[in-house]
């Protein structure tokens, strides 16, 4: 049986080996793609050769819960990711750390009315990032849709069954698109936009990359995408394309020092590698296609023709996205969307079926009741189960923050949960019928 000399003696070998393994070594916790993260790897590690990158890609979601569940000493050392609300959740649970000297003093202090940097320095703006549509060329030419240029456009009969989009309980970015053009109709009105679009759906796919990979190779027509997915696939050479509506914002893709982390000053250097002019034109390459925070002017030749002037398209976005907004309601819309959208997409469809299918008789052969029962058949598929005064009450909102784990909370929200779900079925369910009975009576 070994003595205590040696047990301690083999216990601060571990130890010293567990360290020297971690020294040197950045963790970065992440949502973007490998083609982005590996060409950041690989250039600071280049310039750096005592430092390693170590990636772990996770869905933002998926982010903030591993960093919260870790204790200090044993978190990421850096979090990367597109949405801005999601570092402030951070900010507030005080999970990340101010680290001022990492800052690029060339970059604007605004995009937009955005501050481009958390004012408390917490997280800071790495790249820049609007929402819109991508479109397969080919795919559209030969099924004979139009491309869309506005969100609206995708409610149309002629887009059934060929968009898509991620869920946003799975994909911040996704999450961004679907607050942005809330906050561009409002609650309620952006809702039943968004429902109408749901229902166009082919598909709500498990991860946001799923979308432009479907797009890119014909799977789908059009994809509900964050902008550098869509031009990814344009400047690499796909038969696609990319817009962006008139509802849009154009916000900072952030990245921000995790407290508790376990190498802050190796994370320091590869935050600030990042927002380099070096790690700024990173940004132009094709198979990564972001908008960076320095102005496209201030690197003159390098900028691809035709590329995308994040600072042009936020002076005529007419959203001015309110993050806090966000933040505050985050959970409600990623559960509301799952609930009514992700969970009841087969429902949703054959709902809005129906009722393409009523207005299309409706239009050749008016009549008045037919034309009232596939206005309930709308109400009944398009509104959101969550009003705009509940959204605002505060006592709500706080309900979905509380910790998951106690059990009465679990308990209340799975409940909640589950009176959406049915509450959808059985809305879809009379939409449809009223839909079908709409259709019957134009003769």
């Amino acid at each position: 049986m070994p003595n205590r000399h040696a047990i301690r003696a083999l216990t601060l070998g571990l130890m010293t080996a567990f360290a020297a393994a971690h020294a040197g070594t950045v963790s970065v916790v992440t949502s973007f793609p490998k083609e982005l993260t590996e060409a950041y790897k690989k250039a600071f590690e280049s310039r750096n050769p005592g430092i390693k990158i170590e990636i772990l890609n996770k869905n933002t979601t998926a982010s903030i819960a591993y960093i919260k569940e870790l204790p200090a000493g044993q978190r990421p050392d850096v979090m990367w990711a597109s949405a801005p609300d999601a570092f402030e959740v951070l900010a507030r649970d005080k999970l990340l750390q101010p680290a001022p000297e990492v800052k690029n003093p060339q970059a604007p202090a605004k995009i937009g009315n955005y501050p481009i940097n958390d004012p408390e320095n917490m997280y800071y703006g790495q790249a820049l990032a609007g929402y819109g549509l991508m479109w397969n060329t080919r795919y559209m030419n030969a099924h004979k849709v139009p491309a869309p240029k506005e969100w609206a456009d995708l409610i149309k009969p002629e887009y059934f069954g060929h968009v898509s989009i991620s869920s946003p309980s799975r994909s911040g970015t996704t999450h961004l698109t679907v607050e942005t053009i809330l906050q561009g109709e409002g609650w309620e009105k952006g809702w039943a936009q968004m429902l109408q679009i749901a229902g166009n759906c082919a598909a709500v796919t498990d991860r946001s990359f799923a979308v432009p990979d479907g797009v890119n190779n014909g799977q789908y027509g059009v994809g509900i995408v964050i902008d550098f997915f869509g031009l990814a696939g344009k400047y690499s050479g796909f038969p696609v394309e990319f817009h962006y509506p008139n509802v849009t914002a154009v916000v900072p893709a952030n990245i921000a020092l995790v407290a508790g982390g376990k190498n802050n000053d190796e994370a320091k250097k590869f935050i600030s590698f990042t927002l380099s002019r070096e790690g700024q034109e990173l940004l132009f390459d094709p198979k990564i296609s972001r908008l960076p925070i320095l102005p496209n002017a201030s690197f003159g030749a390098k900028v691809p023709a035709g590329y995308p002037d994040a600072h042009e398209i936020a002076k005529r976005a007419k959203v001015q996205f309110d993050s806090h907004l966000s933040s505050d309601r985050y959970q409600v819309v990623v559960s509301l969307f799952d609930q009514m959208v992700t969970f009841r997409l087969k429902d949703l469809q054959a709902a809005t079926k129906a009722i393409h299918d009523a207005e299309r008789k409706l239009k050749a052969k008016p009549n008045a009741q037919a034309a009232d029962l596939l206005k309930q058949a709308r109400s009944y598929a398009y509104s959101p189960l969550v009003s705009d005064s509940m959204i605002k009450d505060a006592a709500f909102l706080e309900l979905f923050r509380k910790n998951k784990k106690d059990v009465a909370v679990a308990k209340q929200l799975t409940g909640l949960e589950d009176l959406w779900s049915s509450k959808a079925k059985s809305n879809y369910d009379k939409a449809r019928e009223l839909a079908s009975q709409a259709s019957a009576l134009i003769k």
